[in-house]
């Protein structure tokens, strides 16, 4: 399977989807807003990541707002928090085949790049 979970109005994804040659790359696409992440599919990217908290975005504005930080979350938690609100998804989420990569940061970034690259 060769996924990417991202919003379609997020710059930062737009940004990484363009710069690593998703959009040329044949891959499906799934836009988190307006076709929910099924539970399925989270618990298959839990399997490949080894948690939900490692997909867990600590950036979404309602986790300042639910006051999240100042709890101590399980693995539950975390798992039933992106199936309610699909901001606390870290993104993008890309799977190519078995391989995960999580976010946005430069390291995760190249490594998609190269990945997709050797498509």
């Amino acid at each position: 399977m060769k996924k990417i979970y991202h919003l379609a109005n997020c710059t930062t994804c737009q940004a990484i989807i363009k710069e690593t040659g998703i959009d040329k790359a044949g891959i499906e696409d799934q836009d988190i807003k307006t076709q929910a992440i099924t539970p399925a599919q989270l618990d298959k990217m839990k399997e490949m990541s080894g948690s939900y908290e490692s997909l867990f975005s600590r950036r979404a504005l309602k986790y300042k707002e639910m006051g999240l930080k100042d709890k101590k979350l399980s693995e539950k938690d975390y798992r039933d928090l992106i199936l309610q609100e699909y901001t606390f998804l870290k993104r993008p989420v890309v799977i190519l085949d078995k391989q995960i990569f999580i976010g946005n940061d430069k390291k995760n970034v190249a490594a998609l790049k190269e990945a997709v690259a050797q498509l």
